[in-house]
């Protein structure tokens, strides 16, 4: 029971970063590139998660080809896709509406594991996926904010960005499932983070040769320190270790977090109003995540899902 009561408490606290990403993400994209500004916060977290590797675990660890390719997929989909979908989502949409589709993440899970891990979903998980849907159209045609962030941008093309963000969340937990069994969580977010940092590597030198460094103030450079340290070390660390004690179903129930933190938090510090359709949309979705992730006793036993190679 201890280890599940921290398993609870190290993914509630991860998600609630991610939450807190959609606030700061908003800040860095004020003063940096989408590629550049993700090439530094990879590569400052690269080289702290390798040196707490180095120190805390002895021999190295080893991995397998088929590991090594599963960690490809979860840095392309969950480090690189999310990373670069959400920035650009974040340019088209308000960060409080970003939080309330990306919590949609819980049945994306289930219905990535029901398509390619060929677990079965229940009629609750259906329904809960309709209630998603519905949450989503909701905040769109029921919000009391109808005008584009960008002129010319219609609120639609910050949806599809965010959303695809959200595949990518889901794709990094169950990837991240996958790997749990055989590489520790500091191992996962190590090579993840590494991995992802590689990928964004030529874009960002692209993106630097043109940039004024001495532009961005302090504060800035702060946001992505806060960026790197917190929401890539301390997050995916947290993240993996709480997803290696609890099964899949359980892990995407946490992901909802991210919809209630991004929306005080955005209330809080970018003073985005909250109109009565964030609500109504946002309860729509936490029902969504309730029939979802409703299930049998003997379901809270399931194994973790493989991934033939």
């Amino acid at each position: 029971m201890k280890h599940q009561v921290k398993a609870y408490l190290a993914m509630a606290i991860a998600m609630t970063t991610v939450g807190s990403s959609f606030v700061v993400g908003k800040w860095i994209l004020n003063d940096f590139p989408i590629y550049l500004a993700s090439g530094i916060r990879y590569g400052i977290a690269a080289v702290l998660l390798l040196m707490l590797l180095y120190l805390t675990e002895k021999p190295f660890p080893k991995i397998s080809k088929s590991d090594l390719l599963t960690l490809f997929m979860l840095a392309l989909t969950g480090v690189f896709g999310f990373s670069v979908l959400l920035l650009y989502g974040l340019k088209y949409t308000t960060a409080t509406e970003s939080g309330i589709i990306t919590s949609t993440t819980p049945m994306v899970i289930c219905f990535i594991s029901f398509m390619f891990l060929k677990e079965k979903l229940s009629r609750h998980q259906w329904f809960g996926i309709l209630l998603a849907v519905c949450g989503i159209s909701v905040i769109h045609l029921l919000s009391g904010e109808s005008h584009e962030v960008i002129p010319g941008v219609p609120k639609w093309v910050g949806t599809i960005f965010i959303f695809g963000a959200v595949v990518g969340e889901s794709l990094f937990t169950i990837f991240g499932k996958v790997l749990s069994g055989k590489l520790s969580a500091l191992c996962i977010a190590t090579f993840a983070t590494l991995m992802g940092f590689f990928m964004f590597l030529p874009f960002a030198i692209y993106e630097a040769l043109s940039f004024d460094f001495t532009q961005p103030t302090m504060t800035s450079w702060l946001n992505i320190i806060y960026y790197a340290v917190i929401v890539t070390v301390v997050g995916f660390v947290l993240w993996y270790y709480g997803v290696s004690k609890v099964a899949v179903s359980t892990s995407a129930v946490f992901t909802g977090i991210i919809a209630v933190s991004s929306l005080l938090l955005s209330y809080i510090f970018l003073k985005e109003t909250i109109q009565w359709g964030h609500f109504v949309g946002i309860a729509c979705v936490l029902l969504g995540i309730i029939a979802t992730t409703r299930s049998d006793k003997t379901q809270l036993q399931e194994k973790s899902p493989t991934i033939k190679s």
